[in-house]
């Protein structure tokens, strides 16, 4: 019996987990494209959690897409919190499958072909096929875990009486509240909890009533993990997992305080006998009832989130998030935004640079730096040549980081402040500058790329065309050696610092999406693409 309850479990386990890697695999670009569309109010926000969170059987994998565009930016937290309150909804969707599914499948009859061919999809198949194909085979190996846990429950069933569990009174609810909790910590699933839940039901080891306290407490068992993973994590991901915390606390405890009342009434709408079929109902109607009475103060409730846990210091790396890395789309947006601020930051020195001829080595410390810390979370991220727009983002973004290092070392070079001496090249790249702090700044939307090309192939072209006069006017006694000396070096600081500003910019504009235009090359000395 125990046997038989552990191993359906750890086969229910076993299928989620498939099931879910192969798809958000073959999701792609999915969770990114649709968060990066939430324009819209809080329903929109709440709709597509749920719905997102329902395709990839997934609430975590939502949660962290949606920190990731939170620190990125590209969320503000009142939306990331309609996401959140919609992937509680989107989450119960499990419980409907293993209700009215899984615990009436055959399993030699349609779980084991869904195994064998999802096996052989995911061997023989292409990439996205391959993905497929797991999920497919997880989804066979869910019916197998639920079939073995009725097993395990039936034979439970005639050795325990419900009458002698907690259930009848509030505080005999409370304690099956706790140990829903319990059940979801250490299997680290609330979807596992609520199948060995459901089997208990369907096999009568336990009453309609005693299961809705188990699915409360399961339901709030998912926010001791997302309080362990914010420990130490950046404030958009401790703001997250509070505001997750607070919605699913408040959700049970209203449900738990009108239980018989609310399992009666959805009893009655749903017809099914207090089956699991009931109970998944349940589920998924006091998460609604939860979303219905917060969503219209969510802006209230975002404001009381933020003040529990305050912005830190706004630091250049703000948007990196370590959590994010196993999610690349997510990632490479928030590594992009960073490289974009370390870009705005450095431009910003190099106009100040050219203006006043001096360097401000503390920018410049904290520019290396945050270079340092983006390519170190990049080297924790992997894309596909398959996957065609994201890898080519993460290509572009990490031209974009070694272009930036080259400017940032052509900055600290020691002969940089003497730049007055060259006017008409200064008054160049100081245009070309406050074009292009204008756009990453957001005060301007067009990309500068035609401008700098232009820029950097007037500087090339100067550096050739003057080489020679410079050279020709020290061999016959005009300028001095060393005059030569310090006006070629010059002509050369102007060329790679054009040169890699030009690129730098190209390749920012490419990781956003903004520009695809193919630009020529410029010849730099020591320069590359």
């Amino acid at each position: 019996m125990t046997s038989l309850i552990l191993g359906g479990i750890g086969l229910f386990l076993l299928g989620m987990v498939l099931m879910t890697e192969g798809l958000k695999s073959a999701a792609g670009e999915l969770l990114r494209t649709v968060l990066s569309r939430f324009t819209g109010g809080p329903v929109k926000a709440v709709v597509s959690g749920a719905a997102i969170t329902a395709i990839v059987q997934s609430s975590s994998a939502t949660t962290l897409a949606t920190i990731g565009f939170v620190s990125a930016g590209l969320l503000t937290f009142p939306q990331a919190v309609g996401v959140v309150l919609g992937a509680n909804v989107g989450t119960t969707s499990t419980g409907w499958i293993v209700a009215l599914v899984g615990l009436k499948v055959n399993v030699s009859a349609v779980a084991l072909p869904l195994i064998g061919i999802g096996a052989l999809m995911r061997l023989l198949g292409s990439n996205r096929v391959r993905s497929f194909g797991m999920a497919l085979a997880g989804f066979g190996l869910i019916f197998v875990g639920i079939d073995t846990l009725q097993s395990g429950m039936s034979d439970l069933a005639q050795r325990v009486d419900p009458a002698s569990l907690p259930g009848g009174s509030f505080l005999g609810r409370t304690l099956l509240v706790i140990t829903g909790a319990l059940m979801t910590f250490l299997m680290q699933s609330s979807s596992a909890a609520m199948a060995t839940t459901l089997a208990a039901l369907d096999s009568g080891t336990i009453s309609l009533e005693q299961g809705g306290a188990l699915v409360i407490g399961q339901n709030v068992g998912t926010t001791l993990t997302a309080a362990i993973a914010a420990v130490g994590a950046s404030v958009p991901a401790k703001r997250t997992a509070v505001a997750h915390i607070l919605f699913n606390v408040l959700t049970g405890a209203l449900a738990l305080a009108i239980l018989p009342l609310m399992l009666a009434l959805v009893d009655r709408v749903d017809g099914q006998d207090g089956g699991p079929g009931t109970l998944a109902a349940f589920h998924t109607a006091f998460n609604l009832l939860g979303v219905v009475l917060i969503l219209p103060f969510v802006g209230r409730f975002a404001r009381a989130v933020m003040r529990i846990v305050p912005e830190r210091e706004q630091v250049l790396t703000r948007h990196l998030d370590a959590t994010v890395t196993n999610v690349p789309a997510v990632a490479i947006e928030a590594a992009r935004r960073t490289v974009a601020e370390i870009a705005l930051t450095l431009f910003t020195a190099q106009r100040a640079l050219l203006s006043h001829a001096s360097g401000d080595e503390e920018t410049f410390a904290t520019a290396d730096a945050a270079l340092g810390e983006v390519r170190r979370f990049l080297a924790a991220v992997r894309t596909s040549p398959e996957a065609a727009l994201e890898h080519r983002r993460h290509i572009s973004t990490l031209h974009a980081i070694d272009h930036l290092d080259r400017i940032l070392e052509e900055l600290k070079l020691p002969g940089a402040g003497a730049l007055m001496n060259f006017p008409e090249e200064s008054r160049r790249i100081e245009k070309g500058l406050d074009l292009a702090l204008d756009w990453l700044s957001g005060t301007s939307t067009e990309v500068p790329l035609g401008s700098w090309q232009s820029i950097a192939e007037e500087l090339a072209h100067t550096r050739l065309a003057r080489r020679k006069e410079i050279l020709e006017k020290t061999a016959i006694g005009l300028i001095d050696p060393e005059e030569a000396e310090r006006q070629l070096d010059g002509l050369r600081w102007f060329d790679r610092i054009g040169y890699h500003t030009y690129r730098a910019i190209h390749h920012l504009a490419a990781a956003s999406g903004a520009e695809e235009t193919e630009t020529s090359e410029v010849y730099a000395e020591s320069g590359s693409a």
